[in-house]
This record gives C-alpha cells, structure tokens and sequence, in this order.
C-alpha cells in the first residue's frame, strides 16, 4: 500500500474545493492511482464524494458529517473516501450522476457514491444528513448498513455493480447499429416542446420552481422565430429574459445573474454565481437586443460582462469559476437587504423609501427575514407617487445603487473559486466576442486577453489542451467540451475581429478533436480523449445541462470551419455524428437542443457573409451589431488575393478555402452572402447582401 494512505492528502491539492476539506479528520483521497490501488489491496468500497466550491448543501454536509470525528473513523476504517471536484474532473461527474439520476430519478450535489475498488457503483445518492430526517437516513447508519453488506453479501453488491456498469455503458458508451435519418423537422419539433414547456404566466419553463435560465432552449426559440416569424416564440423569449433580469436572480447592484432561482416566480436565488451562466446569458440577452431593439437587454449585458472583469478576473486575463453562496457561513448574506440597512447606508430617508419601494424591501423581507432585491415598482408608478417624472426616479435610483453597492462591497465577501477552466473561459470568449460586435470594441479586446491568457498556459501544440489552470498548476488532459467551447470562443473572436491568428487557433483545436474525439467504428463523437483515463465506462454528452451539450456545439462548430478547411473532413463527421443520434434526437428534442440547432444547420446548410475589406466601413458595422444571424458565419478575409498569402501560410493552405475562393474584393469593400451551393453576386453593404438572402428562395 502506498505510503501516502492513511492520511487526508487534500492539501497536496490546488482545486479551492477539495483544500476546503483538507482539514477534516476523514483521510480523503483524490482521485488518483494511490487511492484506487489502496481500496484494490484493503478489498473496501470507495466513497466517492463529488461537489464543488460553490455549492451550499456540499458545506452542510462537510459541517455535519465530513468534520464529526464518529463519522470520520468509521468512513477510514470501512472505505476509501475519495473527494472530486466535478469542475475539475467532468467526466467522473458525468458518469456517476448518470447512474444516480437514472436509479434515484433525481440528481444534484453533493453527489455521494459507493464503489466496488475497481470504480463500478453499486448505492448512489446526493445530500445525507448526519442523523436520519424526513425520510432521508442518517449518514452514519446508511455507512454501518453499506459496510455490513459489503462484508456479508459481497455476491448482491458484486451482481449490482455488474447491472449499473453495464447500464451506464449502455446509456452514455454505446450507439445505434445502424445511422439514422436526421429530421428535417428537428429545429420545429424542439420549438414545439419548448413551447409546450413554457410558464407563460412567470417566464422559463415548467410550472414549479426551482427555474433555471436555460439559454439554449432561449436561442432554439429565437432562430425559430427568424426562421418562421412566429410571434409566441419571441414573447415566450421576451417573458422569460424580462423575468430573470426583474427577479431576485439577477444581482442589480453588482450585475451578473445567481445560479438558478428556486421558486416559480424567479424571487429567491440559490446564490452561488457561476462564471458559465454569467457567459451563456449575456449571449441570450445581445440577441434578444438585436431582434427587439429593447435597451435594457443591452444593459443587462452591460452590467454583466462588468460583474465579470471586476469579480472573477485573472489579474492577467483569463476568468475564474465561481462565486460561493455563502459568506459568514450563512448562505445569501452578502446580497440581502433590510430596510434600516437601507436607511443606514443611504442616510436619507426619502431615498431610502424610493429604493424600499422599487427593490421590494420589506420588514418580513423574502428570504430568511431579509429581502433579496427585485424589481418590485415600475419607474412610473414610483413617479407618480413620489411626485416626480420617471427619468429624475431613475437617477436617484441609479444614485442609490452605487451607494448600495459601496456599503455591500464593506460586507465579508462569498468565496472565489480561482480554478481558471478552458471550456468556461471558452464561453465567456465567445460572450465578450458577440458584445464586441454588438456593443463596443473593448469588449473584444477583453475577450482576446482570456484567449491569449488560456492559449498560454493551457494549450501545448504537441500534446493538446489542458483543462484547468490555478496558480502555476496545470490539470488536464482537456474534455471535449473543453475543445468545443474554446475552439468556439476564437472563432467568434475572429469573425468579430478578423483576427486570423484566432481563426488559426480554433481550427487547431478543431483538428483535435478530430484526432482525441471522433470514434469512427462508433461514428460518435465522446467527452474524453482517446489517450485520457479509462473509467467505469467512456462518455459522450449528448444532452444539454446546465450547459450546452458539448458534442452538439461540436457539430456545429465543424459545420462551421468546414469552409475554412477544404481538406479536414469536418462536415462528414459532423454528419456522422448527427445520423448516430438522430433517432435519440427524435424522440426527445427538448434533452437536446443543441443537436437539433446543429441538425438545422445540417439541412439549411452554413450562412457564410464572406467580408472582402482591409477594414470594415461604419455601415458594415452598424449592419453587422443590429441584425439578428443565428447560425450565420461572418468569414472576414483581406481585400485581395495577393494580401490573404501570410493568412494562408499562418493557416497552413496551399490554396484558398472555399469560404474566401473567388470573393475579393470588387471596386472597394464588398459582401457575399453564401448558403449551401448558391451565392449572391458582390454587394457593396452587408444589408444588400443580406437582402439577397431573405429572398434567395425567390429568386433561384
């Protein structure tokens, strides 16, 4: 046995949520060789305990059970406890929360598994209190009950890890025999449920809480609207955005939206701010601006990538994770108002009672005693009974919220996470990208900062990507989503900057994955590389979660570089891939939204807006900032052949792709506008172009 057994070993460890329990009497283990090896030669099961920083219940139970010393002698003498970060580690996540959700029906963390010492699971459940309450056993017995079945029915637990193992490799390993057809009503049949799913009453979907923002399914809905112009797509968007930015989830003194809400009205946060939902939403909210022309959805962007670059910016570039739900132990602290709080730091008592009437703070408050701000009164009733015109109640307000801001910046601070993740940064890249179009061009300069940041310290042309970053220490290797989201993120910052050194990176990554990814015996596409660790089972991810399935943004991205790369092959596997699932994507579109979106550029074929200019005239850009192009590829390129040769020799092409192939520049900037074989002549403005394809059906 290894010399390090015996002992927690957590503070070998850089992860900020696996140093939390560096200190409890449990000899925690990480996941690695050492551990697996000692539960091999003591013949014991494995706890396997899965959180993450962030997360509320993840300290409740370390409170009550991880530091009791009773508990704690008990887990070292009959297991071997091992503790995983799932942001670290995605894949150990995917894999056991998928046997919990599918024997259990429900899922969450802190996730707590029980192992064979070959990692086959055989109990599975989330949270357990340390004594037995509301149904739920106390740790304690459920840990005496375990070790005794292990001792005394060795062969039951053996036959049910056999069961689940095999299970879950049906579930997340195998596919089909034989391809399917992909549907051509995949885009409508996803709308279709989507619609069905909408709480039209208060915004989101379903019909209870808790709500979670789900912007994908927010962007189905919007390229479904431009595609058929159908009005209750767009209010279902609209009622839901305009719901999360007037609710207690988003944070209207600091910006940046909490994780979830978790009642049907979108009041009470779980609190805990997540560096992926603070890049996924911005995204949701620009197009929302751009179809709708509605400012308080640019505003809303506005205050969130600021929430970003003030609180989870890497001095040098890249993004942290995540901010705890906590400070002072008590979750939601930090974010909570009375009302003499808000008499206190206002001292006036008039602006006090303005901002108790607009943000809803009460005596009983919402949450706890206290009141989680929301937009409670409208700027124009507050006029009318505070006597005023609503422009002057918004300055005041705008007043009163810095000086709020202030006073909270003096409270005891939730935790940082300051893991610097690729896929995540990836999002946040692709988020400051489409704000560079829409907004402002800092936007994109701050997005290359996160790129250049991550390139440094995370990608290794040799070896490939890493997945995680924290102070000098490199985890890895990289996840598929890790490859997806990042590949994507530079090729948004090109189209936005027509930066080809970005372009040059994402078909880097792009050809990676083709290489680590792509499994042509099974024609799928799985979430760790070929030359990763081999687990329990090898899993793809297929559905959307709290954030877009990474094979399906894969899919789409290779349809997108495709032009790019004439000789890659990155439109047969995303075709592949789409024919492997399309049965799946059939019978349940609303587990997966991202494949349908990348099945509706599968048929349509890639909107290319090929922008032949040395730089692009103001015209261009105000086009480019206020038109709605889902799924479109803005493939920026010099003016003319003879200045696109160092692109072509950064891009390692002998030749010119079939994007920028016989679309120079004609008698000063000029547009063209392809979608699958057919192209408009050249046009001198984007919006002659475009005009050309809203009526190409038309004129063909």
């Amino acid at each position: 046995m290894s010399e390090r057994a015996g002992r927690n070993r957590l503070d070998e460890e850089e992860s900020p949520y696996l140093s939390q329990h560096a200190d409890n009497p449990v000899h925690w283990q990480p996941w690695d060789g050492d551990a697996l090896e000692e539960a091999r030669e003591r013949d014991v099961p494995i706890f396997l305990s899965i959180g993450y920083s962030a997360c509320h219940w993840c300290h409740v139970m370390e409170e009550e059970s991880f530091a009791d010393e009773e508990v704690a002698a008990f887990l070292n003498d009959h297991f071997v406890p091992i503790k995983v970060d799932r942001e670290e580690r995605p894949d150990i996540d995917s894999v056991y929360m998928t046997i919990c959700q599918r024997t259990t029906g429900r899922g969450g963390w802190p996730l707590s598994v029980w192992l064979t010492p070959d990692g086959r699971p055989f109990f599975v459940g989330t949270y357990f209190p340390r004594r037995a309450r509301r149904g739920m056993p106390g740790f304690l017995d459920l840990l005496e009950r375990l070790a005794e079945s292990w001792g005394q029915d060795r062969e039951e637990i053996e036959n049910r890890a056999d069961q689940w193992s095999a299970l879950l490799r049906d579930e997340l390993e195998e596919t089909p025999d034989s391809p399917g057809e992909v549907s051509t009503e995949a885009l409508a049949n996803a709308t279709s449920a989507a619609l069905r799913s909408a709480d039209r009453e208060y915004g989101g979907f379903g019909s209870t809480g808790p709500k979670f923002p789900q912007p994908t399914r927010l962007e189905l809905l919007m390229r479904s609207y431009v595609r058929t112009g159908r009005d209750e797509c767009l209010a279902v968007v609209t009622k839901t955005l305009d719901a999360m930015a007037d609710g207690g989830m988003y944070d209207h003194l600091g910006g940046g939206f909490h994780r979830y809400a978790t009642d049907r009205e979108w009041v009470v946060p779980h609190f805990e701010k997540m560096l992926y939902d603070n890049a996924l939403l911005p995204r949701t909210y620009l197009g929302a601006y751009q179809l709708t022309g509605t400012e308080r959805y640019a505003q809303v962007a506005r205050e969130t990538f600021a929430f970003l670059d003030r609180e989870l910016s890497h001095p040098e570039g890249g993004f942290y994770s995540t901010l705890d739900a906590r400070s002072e132990g008590e979750e939601g602290t930090y974010y909570v108002w009375t009302p003499e709080g808000v008499h206190d730091a206002l001292d006036d008592a008039t602006l006090a009672d303005l901002v108790c009437d607009r943000y809803g703070v009460t005596p009983g408050g919402n949450f706890e005693g206290k009141t989680v701000l929301t937009l409670a009164t409208s700027l124009a009733e507050l006029a009318e009974e505070y006597d005023s015109t609503a422009e002057d109640v918004r300055e005041r307000l705008d007043d009163a919220r810095a000086r709020l801001f202030d006073a909270r910046e003096r409270r005891p601070r939730p935790a940082r996470d300051e893991k610097v993740l690729a896929s995540w940064n990836g999002m946040a890249i692709s988020a400051l990208a489409l704000g560079g179009r829409v907004l402002d061009d800092a936007y994109a300069e701050r997005a290359s900062e996160a790129l250049s940041f991550v390139r440094d310290r995370l990608w290794v042309p040799d070896s490939g990507l890493a997945h995680r970053y924290k102070d000098g220490d490199v985890k890895g290797p990289g996840f598929l989503e890790d490859y997806a989201f990042l590949a994507r993120g530079a090729f948004d910052l090109y189209q936005t900057t027509g930066e080809v050194d970005h372009l040059a990176f994402a078909l880097d990554l792009a050809r990676t994955i083709e290489a680590e990814f792509w499994d042509e015996g099974k024609e799928t596409l799985y979430f760790t590389p070929e030359s990763g660790e081999t687990l329990v089972t090898r899993p793809q991810e297929l559905s959307d979660q709290s954030t877009p399935s990474s094979l399906g943004v894969t899919v789409d991205l290779l349809f997108a570089l495709d032009g790019f790369a004439p000789d890659a092959g990155f439109s047969t596997v995303a075709e592949r891939v789409l024919e492997t699932h399309a049965n799946r994507l059939q019978g349940n579109p609303m587990e997966h939204v991202s494949l349908a979106l990348a099945a509706d550029t599968y048929h349509r074929g890639v909107l290319e807006l090929t922008l032949a200019a040395d730089s692009l005239p103001d015209a261009w850009r105000e086009t480019l900032a206020t038109r709605y192009l889902p799924g479109a590829v803005v493939a920026r390129r010099p003016a003319t052949d003879e200045a696109i040769e160092p692109w072509l020799r950064r891009l390692d092409l002998d030749e010119l792709p079939a994007v920028w192939a016989g679309r120079d520049a004609r008698d000063g900037p000029t547009v063209y506008a392809c979608e699958g074989f057919s192209c408009s002549p050249p046009r001198s403005t984007v919006e002659d172009a475009l005009a050309w394809f809203d009526g190409a059906d038309e004129n063909e």
